[in-house]
């Protein structure tokens, strides 16, 4: 064995040599027999432009052959329990470029994000402990006790939607999450739903006054958002797989359909794991997996002179060039479809000037705030209740909300109403 021999059997080589020719059964490629991968342990980006650094665990590297004969057992690289986790069918992949991937602590620092490096970080920061924390983070084929509560409510347009609801202690782990780290990720200034400061009325302010107002919705937004964005988000901002792959079980959840098996009712999965309506995570993370759709669309809208903004699931265009409306829906359209979302064709709406404009619910033809007939409504329904001899309680507290609501969008039209002597307000206690 000579030098440079004995020092790369001691120090690692930059690259090594993985043979992945059991994984190619039954390809079509003819070297299949003879495949191999190579992979490179320079640290360098995990994909071009990215800051993410490619950093591998070599625990789970392939390990060069000994040159010379060893006697003795071998060191363990991983204990057992390490081990029975890592290559569970939970934190099975089939990308084979993430699985050995350990965390990017700089990246972590550069966008101020929690320094967990593995399950135990992730189960302090939670206030549980690991066997805990494992427990809700595993996919089961056939679940006894579902962690989620699954109803369904109606829509205003009809048919009905969905919610899981997680339990209480589940729930309890999740605003934890929200709070030490989803609240922390990098979120786009043109999204105005599910952020602290930002409403239906920020959304509503670039499009007051303008020619034309272009709504388009996002279909199935949240269960578009599946495990694996969700996993790939969390690696990308620095984590490591299995931390990533832990955090992504624990925001996600399948349909499930319950099915009797000898006797014993199982929750069984349907489809794949996604963000559901009802988890505190599936907000945040949505407007941090939309990010770069938002700055795409407003990109979009700022080369032909209208602003952006999203809430949630809605996206507005507004602009005074009229003849740019056609071309702004299709490229808008063909955006979203390469994000991996679709657009709802049946809610696309164009309003021009001349008939009400409406954004998230707040009129914005020329002021923001209600329309005429709602705020004649609102008076009415002021009006009757103070001509009721005996006030009704629940009344005066939705009244107090309504006007409450009207106020945040338009402090002028709220005064207006409480200058009317014949439509006093319930008093606020």
């Amino acid at each position: 064995m000579n030098v440079v021999t004995w020092l790369r059997s001691l120090f690692g080589s930059r690259r090594i040599i993985r043979d992945v020719s059991v994984l190619s059964v039954g390809a079509v490629d003819d070297d299949a027999a003879t495949k191999q991968e190579t992979i490179v342990l320079d640290a360098g980006p995990l994909k071009p432009g990215s800051q993410r650094r490619a950093i591998r665990d070599r625990r789970l590297l392939p390990k060069p052959k000994p040159t010379t004969r060893i006697f003795g057992r071998k060191k363990n690289v991983l204990s057992r329990d390490e081990a029975d986790r890592l290559f569970s069918a939970t934190m099975r992949t089939r990308d084979r470029s993430i699985r050995d991937l350990a965390s990017d602590t700089e990246q972590l620092d550069r966008y101020g994000l929690p320094q967990w490096l593995n399950e135990s970080d992730v189960a302090n920061a939670l206030d549980v402990t690991v066997k805990q924390l494992r427990h809700y983070s595993i996919h089961r084929q056939r679940e006894a006790t579902p962690h989620y509560v699954t109803f369904a409510i109606p829509k205003r347009s009809g048919g009905q939607r969905l919610i899981h609801a997680p339990k209480r202690r589940l729930k309890a782990i999740q605003r934890k999450l929200h709070e030490l780290l989803i609240a922390r990720l990098p979120v786009s200034p043109y999204a105005h739903g599910f952020r602290t400061g930002r409403s239906v009325a920020s959304n509503a302010a670039p499009h007051v006054g303008k020619g034309c107002v272009i709504k388009l919705d996002l279909a199935d937004c949240f269960p578009s958002i599946h495990f694996g964005r969700v996993r790939s988000l969390l690696v990308a901002y620095g984590y490591s797989y299995p931390v990533a792959q832990v955090l992504a079980v624990l925001m996600t959840e399948p349909p499930r359909q319950p099915v009797e098996i000898e006797g014993q009712l199982y929750h069984v999965p349907v489809g794949p794991r996604v963000c559901v309506q009802g988890a505190p995570t599936s907000p945040g993370v949505c407007n941090a997996v939309l990010r770069r759709m938002d700055f795409r669309l407003a990109g979009l809208g700022k080369r032909y002179g209208f602003a952006f903004t999203r809430y949630a699931d809605d996206l507005t265009f507004s602009g005074d060039d009229t003849s740019a409306v056609k071309a702004i829906i299709t490229l808008a359209c063909r955006i979203v479809r390469e994000e991996g979302f679709a657009v709802n064709r049946e809610k696309t709406r164009v309003m021009r000037a001349g008939r009400r404009q409406t954004v998230t619910g707040v009129t914005v033809n020329k002021v923001a705030g209600l329309s005429r007939r709602e705020r004649r409504r609102l008076r009415a329904a002021i009006h009757q209740r103070n001509q009721a001899d005996t006030p009704d309680s629940v009344q005066d507290r939705r009244l107090r909300g309504k006007l409450a609501y009207l106020r945040m969008l338009n402090p002028a039209q709220a005064d207006a109403l409480l200058r009317d002597k014949n439509a006093q307000p319930p008093a606020v206690e």
